[in-house]
């Protein structure tokens, strides 16, 4: 194998370690340190310590202690400055910075456990040191951490930063250009980052030399094998893959490790697109009309094409309204429950020939206008990671919650669909034995709604533990989100390929939040998903529980945007910003008598006044007593009191 690593200060150990294990390496240093020059923040940071105005310090690297004390040493005395360190609590980051304070004759207080990452540094503080009314000084990277400093902020803590060196490109930059013109060729198999600055500089040469496409397009292809959590996290931030990490964070177990596991890791990933990758290469229209001649283009000649459910979509005239329900294949079916008194819910959704069974027998009943696939918003957990059950009586349990910011790592990438196989054959098997004129819906849980059952472990009222990761950690929750939002468009790119017409992206738990958290900690990553679908199936974005949230989840995206019972339908379809809607009876109207369910039918259907864009539903599932019967009414009614 070709093997391509950036790796500068242990440039000639990595190449002996990498030809160790037969492969042929590629070895190009892609950074220095470079200290900054008559760093008077530097100096004035060192008398704060000696006046006792610095309560602890934080220490993030070897060499910044180092090139600290070389910058200082010619104002402040040495010695005192040793001393004054030696009476405050140092949190060392790793082994680096423990033995650059040993040099000194100091003794770190505190020491990081691996993977050494600034969600670590937190949890030890947490654990040993509240840190909360103290002031923290924080010997910097080479670039400033805003996670870390908002995690200490968040604690309490006032941040006295100090910034010591940046980062610079190598005096001689010429073996990095040879290793980006390798990669952009596809003439690596492996890259092995070992610093998040190195890919930062391995995308600006590639910049400068017009390769950057051609670059990140190569690493498709390529194992791109990271350090730790903490280069993973830059490299996801870039949009860029993350194929493979170490056991441990430190260069021999990355080279050996990664080098056993690569010749699978390239079939996978030359077999399957990467979820940036693909998203990449189908980026959805930024407005409604282009995103409308979209969906006219890529169903234009198929059966489905003219269905009412796909023209309401698209917002163009219909003779009724097409209406399907949310749940309509499940308990309050008797042949559902035949089913499943012989099969386990997950068995169940592993079938796709039940799978298909199920549905295909609630749409001949109910006779409404689209299906949606049979599965469940949480399979897509346990291949990255969570212990999921379906326990009776008690419904989805995960027994490996994340609770803590370091749990956030333990979350895997999701670069293929491989272990989701039996869904996306649902899709094809669901698809075909349908009729032609019905369309079928895929779906999946949205990224807040998935993080929130990964934190809480199951069910929530007060979904504590999620706001407390949210409020507490923004880097981790960005991380758990960004990942949950590759997973997601990953997952709803194969159901459409596999031959799904619309998909729907269920947060079913968001209206927990204000419209300002939503804003913040939840619609980039659901815009993230809805402009990297793949274009010619319809979005059907639904969050359920807080009307006041309409507006900024029409903003997210969508083709349509479902309602909840909360609020009238006349005044959310104000709010979407001429969007279609989808919904919204109150599922247990279902319950009542069939005079007052026609009353309900009645009055959604008058608030939508017959403007084209109304798909009829109900405000969330269908509720398990619900009598088939009443659900069979609701359909024939909408068609009859929506003729046109």
């Amino acid at each position: 194998m070709n093997v391509v690593a950036l790796e500068s200060r242990r440039a000639d150990d990595m190449q002996r370690m990498i030809e160790k294990q037969g492969a042929a390496a590629h070895v190009s240093p892609s950074m220095r340190e470079a200290p900054i020059e008559g760093n008077r923040d530097a100096i004035e940071f060192a008398h704060r310590v000696l006046a006792g105005e610095v309560d602890a310090l934080v220490l993030l690297t070897g060499v910044g202690v180092r090139l600290f004390m070389q910058a200082v040493s010619r104002h402040v005395d040495r010695q005192r400055l040793i001393d004054a360190l030696s009476d405050i609590p140092t949190i060392a980051r790793g082994p680096k910075p423990v033995a650059a304070l040993r040099e000194l004759g100091v003794k770190a207080t505190l020491r990081v456990p691996e993977p050494n990452t600034w969600r670590e540094l937190l949890s030890t503080l947490d654990r040993e040191m509240p840190v909360a009314n103290m002031k923290i000084g924080l010997q910097e990277y080479g670039t400033t951490n805003p996670s870390l400093i908002a995690g200490l902020e968040a604690r309490g803590a006032t941040v006295d930063p100090l910034r010591i060196y940046s980062w610079t490109l190598p005096d001689d930059v010429r073996p990095l250009e040879e290793n980006v013109t390798r990669l952009a060729r596809g003439e690596a198999d492996v890259l092995m980052i070992t610093s998040a600055q190195q890919i930062e500089h391995l995308l600006q040469t590639a910049e400068r030399m017009g390769e950057a496409d051609a670059l990140r397009a190569a690493l498709g292809e390529t194992v791109v094998a990271s350090i730790g959590p903490t280069t993973s996290e830059r490299l996801r931030a870039l949009d860029l893959p993350v194929d493979f990490e170490p056991s441990h964070p430190k260069m021999g177990n990355l080279v050996v490790e990664a080098l056993r596991d690569a010749p699978a890791l390239i079939a996978r990933k030359r077999a399957v697109l990467s979820p940036t990758l693909r998203a990449r290469a189908a980026p959805r229209p930024a407005t409604t009309g282009e995103r409308s001649q979209e969906l006219i283009d890529a169903t234009a000649g198929q059966p489905w094409h003219d269905s009412a459910f796909l023209k309401a979509c698209r917002q163009e005239p219909t003779d009724f309204t097409p209406v399907w329900l949310m749940r309509q294949a499940g308990r309050y079916m008797p042949e559902y429950r035949a089913v499943r008194a012989k099969t386990s819910f997950l068995d169940l959704c592993r079938n796709p020939q039940l799978c298909s069974e199920v549905m295909c027998t609630a749409v001949e009943f109910l006779g409404v206008d689209a299906a949606i696939i049979f599965s469940d918003l949480l399979p897509i957990l346990e291949p990255m990671g969570l212990d999921l059950e379906f326990a009776p009586g008690d419904g989805p349990v995960i027994h490996n919650p994340v609770r803590e910011s370091t749990d956030v790592d333990r979350v895997v990438d999701l670069t293929s669909v491989e272990s989701l196989h039996y869904v996306i054959e649902t899709v094809r098997q669901t698809r075909a034995d349908l009729p032609d004129s019905i369309p079928l819906i895929g779906f999946a849980g949205a990224p807040f709604t998935l993080a929130s059952y990964t934190i809480e472990g199951g069910g929530s009222r007060n979904y504590l533990h999620t706001k407390t990761l949210m409020y507490r950690d923004e880097g981790a929750w960005r991380t758990l989100m960004e990942r949950l939002a590759d997973a997601v468009t990953l997952y709803l790119n194969a159901q459409i390929d596999a031959g799904a017409q619309a998909v729907q992206l269920f947060d079913s738990w968001v209206g927990c939040l204000c419209p300002a958290d939503y804003c913040r900690y939840v619609q980039p990553y659901v815009k993230r998903i809805i402009d990297n679908l793949s274009p010619g199936a319809a979005v059907i974005h639904f969050g359920a529980g807080n009307p006041e949230l309409l507006g900024p989840i029409a903003e997210a995206g969508g083709d349509v945007i479902g309602v909840d019972w909360r609020t009238d339908l006349d005044h959310a379809w104000s709010r979407v910003g001429g969007r279609a809607v989808q919904g919204n009876l109150d599922p247990a109207s279902l319950l009542g008598s069939l005079h007052t369910l026609k009353a309900g039918a009645q009055r959604v259907l008058d608030q939508a006044a017959g403007r084209p864009g109304h798909i009829f539903n109900l405000g969330h599932g269908i509720v398990p007593p619900t009598p088939p019967e009443h659900a069979k009414a609701l359909v024939e009614m909408v068609h009859e009191l929506s003729a046109r």
